[in-house]
């Protein structure tokens, strides 16, 4: 797969895996052997690139996630990028499918976290390390401070911030250069464009999440009836009722002309879409099916002309569409 380089200096796949799903949001999580195998078949379709967190888990294993991919990844250290996430974690008290943020970046809070992290990735630094949410608390400035140190001290060798805006970018980016942001961002989730100008003048990369609008733009789900409503978000996701099928529909018949043009699935074309706009934007699909792992991979090598990638924007601008989630709610 082709590569990308993220800030300064962070080389990674054109296309990384969001490894979330495999534990928490996405249905029952993925026991250690599923887990291996996806992995293993990633590494192969050429994907260097893998995301985590620390609160990707469940009640009775929050740490799921960078449990088993340290572990599993630990043969692959030498070839691969490990993103992980610190400063949140989840209301247990709540009934709700999403379950609130809770927010905590206390240089203490911190500490601990990155400890914890390195412990279960099973490595001795963390490649780009993520907070996970703006903490309306704590001054960015004394966060950008504990990475800092942190850099100094060889636990991580460059961070990032997720869900931020350009004030707060701007501000960390002052007291210690941000390597990448990841905000949400896809054709239904397109408002964090404006931060472009302010990326490019700072030399951040902006790493894409949902970049599939939660696997909505794949074109191959048809309501929410086939979603666990215990453990699978999508069920309460306003994008996959039947109403919002019917108000999608020209989105997904452009997704569609384009896809029978170039020989390629919908998905492909929405990620292509998003790695035509900045050669250092890059997406981080989740998937736990193989044939849709290289799918994605795949979509590394098709090209859209800058003819192409301004029909699609000007139909997206003029487009009606529904509702696309938005993420959880903080606390």
């Amino acid at each position: 797969m082709k590569t990308r380089i993220l800030g300064k200096d962070l080389e990674v796949s054109a296309i990384g895996l969001g490894c979330m799903g495999m534990s928490h949001a996405y249905g029952q999580p993925s026991d250690k052997k599923e887990f291996q195998n996806v992995i293993s078949h990633a590494i192969d379709d050429g994907y260097t690139f893998f995301d985590t967190a620390e609160t990707y888990g469940n009640t009775l294993d929050p740490h799921h996630n960078e449990t088993i991919l340290g572990e599993v990844l630990k043969p692959y250290r030498n070839k691969v990028v490990i993103a992980t996430k610190f400063g949140i974690h989840f209301d247990e008290s709540s009934k709700e499918v999403n379950k609130p943020l809770i927010v905590d970046t206390r240089p203490e809070t911190i500490r601990k976290s990155v400890e914890g992290s390195l412990k279960r990735l099973q490595i001795d630094h963390i490649d780009l390390y993520y907070q996970h949410r703006n903490d309306p608390k704590r001054p960015i400035e004394e966060v950008a401070e504990v990475m800092q140190q942190l850099i100094d001290e060889g636990k991580i060798t460059h961070w990032g911030l997720s869900e931020v805006d350009k004030d707060v970018i701007e501000r960390a980016h002052a007291i210690c250069p941000v390597t990448a942001i990841q905000n949400r961002y896809s054709m239904m989730a397109r408002w964090y464009e404006k931060l472009f100008p302010t990326l490019e003048k700072l030399n951040i990369g902006f790493v894409a999440f949902s970049p599939l609008a939660n696997g909505f733009l794949s074109g191959i789900y048809h309501g929410v009836s086939g979603f666990d409503k215990l453990t699978d978000y999508r069920s309460v996701m306003p994008q996959f009722t039947e109403e919002a099928y019917r108000q999608n529909a020209d989105l997904l018949k452009l997704l569609d002309d384009m896809a029978h043009e170039k020989g390629a699935t919908k998905a492909q074309i929405s990620l292509a879409w998003m790695l035509a706009k900045k050669d250092w934007i890059v997406p981080i699909p989740g998937s736990r099916n193989l044939e849709r792992l290289k799918e994605n991979a795949s979509a590394a090598d098709i090209e859209l002309s800058e003819e192409e990638l301004r029909a699609i924007d000007m139909a997206l601008d003029s487009m009606k569409m529904s509702a696309v989630y938005g993420g959880v709610k903080t606390k």
